[in-house]
């Protein structure tokens, strides 16, 4: 089942974290295990687990539990968002340096 994509200030919010972003860094790599994940950061499990809350709360990463592993998953699609909104500026600030950048070659008139 899909989910809608979540506003993008609330993919950045997780994402300015370093543990966050660094969780996502690993996810893109392949799903693991809470274990897996948590053996790189030096914070209790109940530390980590609030980072893994937040990530699947605004669903860019999602998780399964078979018998007693809990395993997460990287939700690319939302992570789209960010990437979009990132996109979207780019091509803004890239016609406003054209716009710029015609402005001030334009020869001056009257010289």
């Amino acid at each position: 089942m899909r989910t809608a994509p979540p506003p993008v200030d609330t993919v950045f919010r997780a994402l300015a974290d370093p543990t966050r972003c660094a969780v996502v860094g690993r996810l893109c790599q392949s799903p693991a295990a809470v274990s897996e994940l948590a053996e790189s950061f030096p914070m209790a499990l109940p530390s980590f687990m609030q980072h893994l809350r937040v990530l699947e709360s605004c669903g860019l990463v999602s998780s399964t539990k078979v018998g007693r592993v809990r395993t997460y998953r990287l939700c690319g699609e939302h992570l789209r968002v960010a990437e979009d909104w990132l996109a979207a500026q780019r091509a803004e600030w890239d016609a406003r340096m054209d716009r710029f950048a015609h402005y001030v070659d334009r020869p001056e008139a009257g010289a």
